[in-house]
């Protein structure tokens, strides 16, 4: 049944087992205006987070100045007022590891030399240098047989072999050989290989998990997590790159440095040239746009937070004074990731790539132009051909004088198909057995930042303590969405009546665009001036309200929640059952896509919302504010986690069915349930490997009550990593005094609300007789 249209259907099932509906079924709660009666609400909160995101992406252009203190007096001033913006680039990239030293290296065997073609002015060798330990850049050097005249980089796109654009591939057209061009002008020139947009690497052999994500998207989303990015990755490929020619340069002859790139590698080059002030020119061919539109790009160019500080005329305005070369060259058109092969799960993320319109890459130029000012932006240069741009680049290098065109290089060593897919295998192997170091050493990092460094004993003053890091998770993992101060608007309706308990619909105004809804459960029988403790019941994946409360033991959503938030009421408490937004499959998981350039996530949306719903519940006749905990189920559960770590007004929170060692669960390749070999590519949180696990947001979380209700055959994880992490969680509570104050309950069975130890839970810590 298609989820979007089940509410409908749904509300008459409820109104079947909750027998006839009140007479007065469209009377709302006091204080509220009346709702209408709707099944879209779920759709309606979709489309105005959307039509929310837009809105900021479009403002972010204008917004990002506050950002800026550009000080255009000099050259040299201006460095130094961009100088944090170019770290603050430089961390959002994740190009952050230090990098050893670089020292060129031929690649050759007892059956291939290095050498593969020469001809009158230069040689072609296969050689690698080193990067981090165990990473090399790889790829092809262009060395001149007479003097270099200048020594540049040249980044292919992620399809194109560095053979491509070496002149060493029959069938490429000559303005296609942009290294080989270079070469016969005198320049020494280094072709590193990309990761490809081929999925042959994406997946664990030993595991037998294969996916269709891109060799690009399988990197990304293990790097993302742990603070790195493939862009970064191979930004400190070309910068290791630069640290060579720099040597070089020191042996002589001195002589200018560039880059050079097409489409993908257009974008290296720029960002690379952005954080490293010695090159001297940079060409960036086929990529050079508004990046407003950037999550509809594949998901391996969503960059956290970028656009509040930089679109690419921002990243060129970190290139000034020196020279840069754009040419809207077209780039190759991508519907989307690779179509699954039989053997591959399809769980790539989509994403299309269009080539820029050349008019687009003009007013983004133009616009560098004016952040920069005349006087700085004299190496700005727009080409509308390729000969054009490989002139100005000629000129910015120090020789404005170019050598006619050489005869191809004649081969003197297989470069063949088998020997370039195995190069690009190693590469992918390399970052991945790197991010899987940094997995492994992200708990030493978090015990560092976080453990060693709050100090209190005492759970009077842990909260006040770890305010610091709460801020940190608030700010720079989740995002921070302001919600008004003025009271908010509310809607609501009675729809059903049972003989416990009274069912309103209640709709909320958080934000513009943005809306609150759910279902608020009121016991009957309060007594008047009487406040009784809430439970906010939360749903799962493509859930609704309605699946907490559904006693219909035949439905779908029985097996997973056995109506937990209708037998609460039927205990006295007061339910609220929220619908959050992670419902619609590609529908929800772009609106990620959408926030995350922005510097926000879903649970930010989430956070905004409740933190209107607690506005509101708090003025309740029969709410005690002081009294609300939160109990969630899978991705209720994920929610469980970082809502009341934010918000100190929960009294409690209930983490069921999700409970884990997160970071592994999302970063590693060797565990079979890992969200690498999913297609919910939405849960990835840059650097949260590095500052906060599970154990960290219940810390953020402590010293209020904190339980794990967790089944043996829930497929989410497995007991002896749950078992590992919350033993963090009960260490610290011991040791603040209050180990009364979590559990953790195992049962056997799967994933599923167990609704024992945790209703005891609940009574106890929110002072609740049971009846």
């Amino acid at each position: 049944m298609n989820r979007h249209t089940r509410p409908g259907v749904a509300a008459l099932l409820l109104s079947l087992w909750l027998g006839p509906l009140h007479a007065q079924e469209s009377a709302g709660l006091p204080g509220t205006a009346p709702l209408e009666r709707r099944d879209e609400w779920s759709r309606e909160m979709l489309a105005g987070i959307s039509r929310f995101a837009d809105r900021e992406l479009d403002r972010s252009v204008t917004a990002r100045a506050a950002r800026w203190q550009r000080d255009l007096s000099s050259s040299a001033a201006y460095a130094r007022s961009v100088e944090p913006n170019r770290e603050r680039l430089r961390r959002l990239l994740g190009a952050t590891d230090v990098r050893v030293d670089s020292t060129l290296e031929f690649v050759a065997t007892t059956q291939r030399p290095s050498l593969l073609a020469a001809n009158e002015r230069y040689e072609i060798h296969a050689v690698r240098w080193p990067v981090f330990p165990g990473v090399y850049g790889e790829g092809l050097l262009l060395q001149p047989k007479g003097g270099v005249r200048a020594r540049v980089v040249v980044l292919p796109d992620a399809d194109q072999t560095p053979e491509s654009v070496a002149g060493l591939t029959v069938g490429v057209a000559p303005g296609a050989q942009l290294a080989r061009r270079l070469a016969e002008q005198g320049a020494q020139v280094l072709v590193p290989v990309l990761l490809s947009r081929d999925d042959e690497g994406s997946g664990n052999p030993a595991l037998n998990r294969f996916t269709n994500q891109t060799h690009r998207e399988w990197i990304y989303r293990q790097a993302y997590q742990l603070g790195r990015h493939v862009i970064g990755y191979e930004v400190q490929k070309v910068l290791a790159a630069l640290d060579w020619f720099a040597r070089e340069n020191e042996r002589g002859p001195r002589v200018r440095l560039g880059l050079a790139g097409h489409a993908e590698g257009g974008l290296v080059a720029l960002a690379a040239a952005a954080l490293d002030p010695r090159v001297d020119a940079t060409l960036v061919r086929g990529y050079f746009d508004s990046r407003q539109r950037v999550w509809t790009e594949p998901i391996y160019r969503n960059v956290f937070g970028l656009l509040r500080e930089f679109g690419d005329a921002e990243i060129a305005s970190l290139v000034a004074p020196r020279a840069l070369v754009i040419e809207p060259r077209a780039a190759p058109a991508l519907p989307g990731p690779p179509a699954p092969r039989p053997g591959r799960a399809a769980t790539a993320a989509p994403g299309t790539l269009t080539s820029p319109e050349p008019e687009a890459a003009r007013r983004e130029l133009d616009r560098a132009r004016a952040l920069v000012g005349p006087a700085l932006a004299g190496g700005f240069h727009f080409a509308a051909t390729p000969d054009a741009a490989l002139a100005s680049l000629w000129r910015a290098l120090g020789d404005p004088a170019p050598a006619p065109s050489s005869a191809a290089p004649a081969a003197a060593g297989a470069s063949d198909a088998a020997t370039t897919a195995a190069r690009q295998l190693r590469q992918v192997r390399e970052l991945e057995r790197h991010t899987q170091r940094l997995l492994e050493e992200a708990e030493s990092v978090r015990l560092a930042s976080f453990w060693d460094k709050v100090n209190p004993r005492q759970a009077k003053d842990w909260a006040a303590a770890t305010r610091p890091w709460r801020e940190q998770f608030r700010q720079e993992i989740i995002g921070h969405l302001p919600v008004p101060a003025t009271p908010p608007a509310v809607r609501s309706r009675r729809f059903a009546e049972t003989n416990s308990w009274i069912g309103y619909d209640v709709v909320l105004e958080v934000a513009p665009d943005l809306i609150a809804w759910g279902y608020l459960l009121v016991p009957k029988g309060i007594a008047p001036g009487e406040r009784r403790p809430v439970v906010v019941c939360q749903h799962g994946l493509e859930g609704l309200p309605e699946d907490v409360i559904n006693d219909d033991r035949n439905a779908r959503a029985y097996g997973y929640y056995k109506a937990f938030g209708a037998r609460l009421a039927e205990r006295g408490f007061v339910v609220f059952a929220p619908h959050n937004p992670y419902r619609g499959r590609d529908e929800f998981r772009v609106l990620q896509r959408k926030l995350n350039p922005l510097g926000l996530t879903l649970y930010a949306v989430m956070v905004a919302q409740q933190e209107r719903v607690l506005d509101w519940l708090g003025t309740q006749p029969f709410v005690d504010a002081a009294r609300i905990g939160y109990y969630g189920l899978s991705y209720g559960g994920k929610t469980a986690m970082r809502l009341p770590a934010l918000i100190e007004r929960y009294a409690l929170s209930i983490c069921s069915g999700d409970f884990n060692e997160w970071i592994r669960k999302n970063a590693s390749v060797d565990l079979r349930y890992s969200y690498m070999f999913t297609g919910e590519y939405e849960m990835f949180e840059y650097n949260l490997g590095p500052t906060f696990n599970y154990a960290e947001m219940a810390a953020l979380i402590a010293p209020r009550p904190f339980m794990v209700e967790r089944g043996h055959s829930d497929g989410v994880g497995a007991d002896e990593w749950v078992s590992y992490e919350y033993a963090k969680v009960r260490r610290l509570y011991t040791r603040l005094g209050v180990p009364e104050r979590t559990t953790i309950e195992y049962f056997d069975g799967p994933h599923t609300i167990n609704a024992a130890g945790t209703f005891d839970f609940l009574h106890r810590h929110l002072n609740w007789p049971k009846r």
